[in-house]
């Protein structure tokens, strides 16, 4: 009798799709435990259907003892590979242990996780792994029949990371003694970050809506009351008029970095000329630049054309001048010059204070703040640098930034460049 390897493999492949179609969530327990069962089963199968056999025929011993001696060594090695290769291919960690919580069985994705070796994992007891009364816990209950989930692991080297472990008991064919339990540790670092910036964006557009409104309905409150003078009320109605505008100021750009953030702003880049953009920043801003006694000077080529969507482009240019503005000392000077590269750099430059170093790698996220007193009271939501970085990122470049104390600050827009600028 001669066992077809190619039968074999069909058998087996089929019985594991079908394993992974029947479930209704991807579980890799449950799919490692019914594929190997239905493997081993399809193994009869092929080998029944390779002998033609009545379907009334058993099985005798001589038979199934052929069969084996029938299965030719690569046939073996690629059923090793397999599930090696589906093993090794899993993100989660796996680490299966027996009675006596000793590690008989794990994955790559575990080695890297509890920082070991293949050879060093196996045979260790749990408590040789890892200190995490969690994780003990967790295996520690499967093995009394639960199935335990929701369980936060954290990892902290060399990176922080979280993971969520849950862990069955595995018990043995009359279903009723536990042999032992397998775990897996499902990857949440990224969820939970996510989770920590929605968090501490509604916290922060609560605190940055809270401060004007406050501001407005205790002045309406008092005027409320009546009996003020002319000039009190018209300072009272100042005030009411600048908190509104602030909130509907923060209102928009929690808008506009929504939208562009969700990719629903279209960014269409033609070729321009630098200067006049430059020239249309420097005017609408130029009442702003006087009240600060800041001078505003345009050095871009009259030759210069870069590819970029005006409108975004002016957006993003605004946003750093009027910054270079507001945080300027008094008789300062704001720079817009460019320069040629693998890239197309834009430079808007100031002579001010400069920002201290710990500042600068976080100056770009939501309401990020070196000065959170002077800049609310400049009027400023927080959210202009993160809008310039996103739209930056929109037309494939990125936005940089370099200070020193005491000599000013240079933001850099760099953006790709096109063969007209070859």
């Amino acid at each position: 009798m001669k066992f077809s390897s190619y039968w074999f493999l069909f058998f087996a492949v089929v019985a594991l799709v079908g394993a992974l179609l029947l479930l209704p969530v991807f579980n890799p327990i449950l799919i490692i435990t019914i594929g190997l069962a239905l493997i081993g089963g399809s193994a009869f199968g092929a080998w029944f259907a390779s002998r033609r056999r009545p379907a009334a025929g058993l099985f005798s011993r001589e038979d199934f003892h052929d069969t084996l001696a029938d299965l030719e060594v690569p046939q073996i090695f690629a059923l090793g590979k397999l599930f090696e290769a589906t093993l090794g291919g899993m993100r989660e960690g796996l680490l299966v242990v027996d009675r006596d919580l000793r590690v008989v069985a794990s994955n790559p994705a575990a080695y890297q996780l509890f920082k070991h070796s293949a050879a060093t994992l196996q045979s260790l007891r749990l408590t040789e792994l890892t200190r995490n009364t969690a994780v003990y816990s967790a295996f520690a209950e499967a093995l009394q029949g639960k199935e335990v989930s929701g369980v936060q692991v954290e990892a902290h080297a060399p990176d922080r990371k979280v993971f969520d472990l849950r862990v069955v008991p595995l018990n043995s064919g009359d279903q009723r003694v536990v042999q032992g339990a397998i775990g897996v540790f499902f990857d949440v670092t990224k969820l939970e970050r996510l989770e920590h910036v929605r968090q501490e964006f509604l916290s922060n557009v609560s605190h940055e809506l809270r401060t004007p409104l406050t501001a407005i309905l205790a002045f309406i409150e008092t005027l409320e009351e009546g009996d003020i003078q002319e000039s009190d009320r018209r300072r009272f109605l100042s005030i009411i008029r600048r908190n509104a505008n602030r909130m509907h100021d923060l209102i928009d750009d929690i808008l506009e970095l929504s939208a562009i953030e969700a990719g629903n702003i279209q960014v269409k880049p033609e070729e321009i000329q630098l200067r006049h953009i430059v020239n249309d920043v420097i005017t609408s801003l130029d009442g702003s630049a006087s009240t600060h006694h800041v001078s505003l000077e345009n050095k871009v080529g009259s030759d210069v054309r870069v590819s970029a969507d005006p409108r975004r482009l002016e957006q993003m240019l605004t946003n750093l001048v009027d910054n270079a503005i507001k945080f300027n000392r008094e008789g300062g000077r704001v720079t817009v010059r460019h320069e040629n590269g693998t890239r197309d750099r834009i430079f808007v430059e100031d002579n001010g204070e400069g920002i201290p170093d710990q500042h600068l790698e976080r100056l770009f996220e939501r309401f990020y703040r070196v000065d959170r007193a002077r800049s609310r009271e400049l009027g400023g939501t927080g959210l202009g640098l993160a809008i310039v970085k996103h739209l930056a990122r929109a037309h494939g470049g990125e936005v940089a930034v370099e200070s020193r104390l005491g000599e000013g600050s240079r933001f850099t827009i760099e953006l790709p460049r096109r063969p007209h600028n070859s």
